[in-house]
């Protein structure tokens, strides 16, 4: 719980940063790019030098590839309800925003393109929860619903940013699973996303 909280803090202080122009916005995306793949390396590394990592792969259960599917499900009906008491959004609107699962960058920007800057910036905001909700929260939901709870819960995020974190908390046999499960679901991003943009 410290570790999330330690990188929850490291986010506020960006955002402060950024608001008060103490960092230039353009320097820190290429800065952002090259600590996200500073982290990918150190997790690639973690990974390569567990011998288990293949062996864990090959003994996976057939059944675990279901997981990225009943996240894009369990994602699209919770924002499908959510349209119930989302004043002034259509059920397509709010499931759009729900296909980001997590993947702010892409999602909102397709978002803006076809319904405006208001519903893209609502699209970046909750993405961006997403994220930070499976970063503070990871301990708990292992605790709690098990581990796969927040490879579930961190969506597209779950091969790169988040998953130190679930390394972590879940356990490294989990990786495998997590890269998986982030890869077919940020693969389905820019198909759902502009799908019910144009419904």
């Amino acid at each position: 719980m410290k570790g999330s909280l330690i990188i929850v803090g490291f986010f506020i202080l960006g955002c402060l940063s950024g608001l008060f122009n103490i960092v230039p916005g353009e320097e820190c995306s290429d800065i952002s790019f090259y600590a996200l793949c500073a982290l990918m390396f150190c997790v690639g590394l973690s990974i390569g030098n567990d011998s288990q990592t293949i062996k864990n792969f090959r003994s996976l259960n057939p059944r675990l590839v279901m997981l990225p599917i009943m996240t894009i499900v369990g994602t699209l009906a919770g924002t499908a309800l959510a349209s119930i008491v989302v004043p002034n959004r259509s059920i397509a609107e709010c499931m759009a925003v729900g296909s980001g699962f997590g993947y702010y960058s892409l999602s909102s920007i397709f978002i803006t393109e076809y319904k405006g800057a208001e519903l893209g910036t609502i699209a970046l905001l909750s993405n961006i929860m997403r994220e930070i909700i499976t970063l503070v929260a990871a301990p708990v939901l292992v605790k709690i619903f098990g581990n796969l709870a927040p490879i579930s819960s961190g969506g597209a995020t779950t091969m790169d940013t988040t998953l130190p974190i679930i390394t972590r908390y879940s356990g490294q046999e989990f990786v495998v699973i997590s890269i998986f499960h982030g890869f077919v679901v940020d693969f389905s991003v820019p198909f759902l996303v502009t799908f019910f943009c144009s419904i």
